[in-house]
């Protein structure tokens, strides 16, 4: 990998991937969507001499085919993720997310890249019906954004079978750490205790979550990468392991030393049959194929998600007070 391209590299999981990628040495290209100020999102924490950052979207397919030129490898993350704001937004999700997973594979295919590697979702098997969750687990499609990574992949997947594209499926389980989205509940309850509340609002604390640190999330990526063996194939990034959401929060409190309570907010909360209640995934395939495994436990993941974001720069690019769908 010496010209890599990343596109969603403004967002949590791409900034640090391109971070990575960048202490790898590699070139990378890094996408951030472009916006008339001119803003690069997590880029902007980002500096180094081999970053070459460029703005535009995947959407448009001919802008597609000009990102790509040159490069060996590509990273495909750009995507709308939030579930909450896919109930009141479906059609933007397909546009984004299938349509725009359509043109990059049109475009690396065009190009003749070496790899592309599409960024999935584990919120594609749904609830699970088997544990730990391995890669021929159902496609359960409990909210439009679990349907637009279901049709993602699928798209994806047509390429390999009709062109022989060189793509891989990436699977990330439950991603955290700087950085993440303000809707997602571990910066949401960490957020909330920074700013000094002592009642913190919360959705549902039953659901279990497979939670992967970041910066393992991204050298799963790149252990992907590295492996002829994953060419064609689907690829959890898991740990194996499930917590709660409540013991999450009380792991957070422990961890922050704060002594807190939480009422659950009812505009948190997903309709009952989207809720996925139960996620613990298999990492038996990328052991296998690449030898990757986990390497920071969710205690210290969260003690140093939570050092990033007490920061008084960091903190207040959240808004605590106000819920982010």
């Amino acid at each position: 990998m010496k010209n890599v391209v990343v596109t969603g590299a403004d967002g949590f999981i791409g900034s640090h991937l391109t971070e990575a990628l960048l202490s790898e040495g590699c070139h990378v290209r890094a996408l951030a969507q472009y916006n008339s100020q001119n803003t690069w999102g997590w880029l902007e924490q980002v500096h180094h001499p081999q970053l070459e950052v460029v703005t535009g979207d995947v959407r448009d397919p001919n802008f597609c085919r000009q990102l790509v030129q040159g490069a060996d490898t590509v990273f495909h993350l750009a995507a709308l993720i939030a579930i909450p704001y896919s109930y009141l937004a479906p059609d933007s999700y397909i546009d984004t997310n299938v349509k725009g997973t359509l043109n990059m594979c049109q475009a690396v295919r065009d190009a003749g890249c070496d790899r592309l590697l599409v960024t999935s979702t584990s919120e594609v098997y749904g609830t699970a019906l088997k544990v730990p969750i391995d890669e021929t687990h159902p496609r359960q499609p409990q909210s439009p954004y679990s349907a637009s990574k279901i049709g993602a992949d699928a798209i994806a997947m047509s390429f390999r079978h009709a062109f022989g594209l060189p793509v891989t499926l990436v699977r990330p389980f439950n991603t955290y750490g700087p950085r993440q989205s303000a809707r997602a509940i571990i910066p949401t309850i960490i957020s909330q205790i920074a700013s000094g509340r002592k009642v913190i609002k919360v959705g549902d604390l039953t659901p279990t979550r497979d939670f992967n640190y970041v910066t393992d999330t991204a050298a799963g990526f790149i252990a992907i990468a590295r492996s002829e063996a994953t060419i064609g194939e689907e690829v959890n990034i898991a740990t194996g392991t499930e917590v709660s959401m409540g013991e999450t929060l009380e792991t957070i409190a422990r961890v922050m030393n704060a002594d807190i309570t939480f009422e659950t907010d009812p505009e948190r909360l997903r309709p009952r049959d989207s809720e996925v209640y139960r996620l613990c995934g298999s990492n038996e395939k990328i052991t296998r194929l690449t030898g990757w495994r986990p390497q920071v436990s969710l205690e210290e993941g969260l003690r140093r998600t939570a050092i990033w974001l007490t920061d008084t720069e960091n903190l207040k690019q959240y808004k605590p007070n106000i819920y982010n769908r």
